[in-house]
């Protein structure tokens, strides 16, 4: 199983300690380029179909909280990129 494919898995877990960076990687992985926003917020747009996910960056710590994380699986879900 590739890095990426084990990242996939984990995150299909929604962790409580899930971070940013893990995130990005994932959707960097699966097509998305995050483009940064004014202050803390990134939009993640897919580089084929235009769709988009707006997320605040964590600060000052790191981990994703879950509704968040709940939220990104379920978009992949209707995209069908999980």
């Amino acid at each position: 199983m590739s890095r990426h494919e084990k990242l996939v898995e984990r995150f299909k877990e929604i962790p409580a300690d899930f971070e940013w960076n893990e995130l990005e990687s994932l959707l960097t992985g699966l097509g998305y380029k995050p483009v940064q926003g004014s202050g803390s917020r990134v939009r993640f747009v897919h580089e084929s179909t235009r769709r988009k996910i707006l997320l605040h960056k964590p600060h000052p710590e790191k981990t994703i909280k879950q509704v968040y994380l709940k939220q990104v699986k379920q978009h992949l879900e209707e995209v069908g990129l999980l």
